[in-house]
């Protein structure tokens, strides 16, 4: 079982929202957890930019590689998977930049390094981002269902119920592309396509917008719990096994100019 957070820098509260996790594991309620599966949680995904947040400009997004014109590579669009495909850019000083080539920030490759070496034993690939209140299921490059999105749909809403009960946060399930926009060269779409791998979500945190990547420190520990008591949901169902079944070339290749004229 691998989580993610922060490959984003300002998005502040999947780190906690992670760091949360591992204290439930190891001292909290969620201590079952651990019986079945092994869990490998990286807390911040781009240290140098998180750094960077907390000491110059609390909304950078990208890593802080150095560049020719401006510094960083956002890291989301830097994996092997349809890179620069589309929703990322090609100038360095944009936010959506992919990087001068596939796997080029020392973050992407450690993600890749690591994945490779338990892909074997991966049962589901969890990332966290903000904000939206959303769970995303692959893949953001079109809009073609995979052959698990009945299921991923379903589990999806039942996660979004559990979440829900304690303090009434809506979360929406669905393909990335359709809920939100065209996207390429993600961690989330890279590792479900390289790895099949039984569950791969992306999530995005609080909250809709009021407080966007600032959410003020009173919703940490209720984001947290939310989260969890969701994803109670999915630990009943990897326990119980989900089918995972070959993924088709037209759902890997299938394009955006290709759904546009089809």
């Amino acid at each position: 079982m691998s989580k993610n957070a922060n490959i984003h820098a300002r998005e502040w509260i999947t780190s906690a929202v992670a760091t949360f996790t591992i204290n439930e594991l190891l001292n909290g309620d969620r201590q079952g957890w651990t019986e079945d599966f092994d869990w490998y949680i990286l807390t911040v995904v781009n240290p140098d930019g998180f750094a960077y947040t907390k000491t110059t400009d609390r909304l950078w997004r990208k890593t802080r590689t150095p560049g020719t014109l401006c510094m960083g590579t956002d890291a989301n669009r830097n994996f092997d998977f349809h890179w620069r495909g589309g929703g990322s850019s090609t100038d360095p000083c944009s936010q959506t930049y992919s990087g001068p080539g596939v796997f080029s920030e020392p973050e992407t490759q450690a993600i890749r390094d690591f994945i490779a070496q338990i892909n074997k034993e991966l049962v589901a690939y969890i990332t966290l981002h903000s904000y939206g209140q959303f769970i995303l299921i692959p893949f953001g490059h079109n809009n073609k269902p995979i052959p698990q999105f009945d299921a991923y749909m379903d589990l999806g809403q039942r996660i979004g119920q559990a979440t829900a009960a304690s303090y009434g946060t809506n979360y929406t399930v669905g393909n990335g592309f359709e809920l939100l926009y065209l996207f390429t060269g993600s961690s989330l779409d890279w590792v479900k396509k390289t790895y099949n791998t039984n569950l791969t979500l992306a999530y995005e945190m609080r909250d809709t917008g009021r407080y966007g990547f600032l959410l003020p420190p009173e919703q940490i520990i209720p984001s947290a719990k939310e989260f969890l008591d969701g994803f109670a949901v999915a630990i009943t169902e990897l326990r119980a096994g989900i089918v995972t079944p070959e993924l088709p070339p037209d759902v890997l290749h299938a394009n955006i100019n290709q759904i546009q004229s089809g």
